[in-house]
């Protein structure tokens, strides 16, 4: 590529313009060549992406969960993470589909962005949750007995076992 002039005569500022020309285009030239250099570089820094797995545990953030945690006192007292959630399947490298509960008002399909690998408890720290039972469709859980009852903003909040 380049200007390469014809003819010598007496376009005397053609011929100017055409040495502007191949200077511009050399000095663009270096540019890209140091930039490109620059970008091997940049890559280093970057964070290797974790590769999940159908059934793999996961906590979802709660960063757009806001107005499902509207009831929360305080944004900043809540939790970044809730789960674990198992990944029910890998649509791309970047998208996976949650299986979360009926509770959870929100897309099944999350960037991996949102989600962070679960790590398990140690033993004794380990906080069980109960499951469920389903009546009419409905998830409901079993109390066995009310250990203490109180109101907060006008609502019964009740301790159960």
């Amino acid at each position: 590529m380049g200007f390469k002039l014809r003819k010598k005569g007496k376009f005397e500022e053609a011929e100017r313009f055409a040495q502007r020309m191949e200077e511009v285009q050399k000095e663009a030239k270096a540019v890209l060549a140091r930039v490109q250099e620059d970008m091997r570089y940049a890559d280093r820094h970057r964070l290797d992406v974790v590769k999940y797995k159908v059934r793999d545990l996961v906590l979802l953030s709660t960063k757009d969960l806001k107005w499902q945690m509207a009831g929360r006192r305080s944004t900043k007292l809540t939790e970044q993470f809730v789960g674990p959630y198992k990944v029910k399947k890998i649509i791309s490298a970047n998208i996976v589909e949650l299986d979360l509960p009926r509770t959870v008002n929100i897309s099944l399909v999350v960037n991996i962005s949102r989600i962070r690998q679960y790590i398990d408890q140690v033993d004794g720290q380990k906080k069980e949750t109960p499951q469920p039972v389903i009546i009419k469709g409905e998830e409901k859980w079993e109390v066995e007995k009310i250990l203490n009852k109180r109101k907060v903003r006008g609502k019964d909040k009740f301790l159960v076992q």
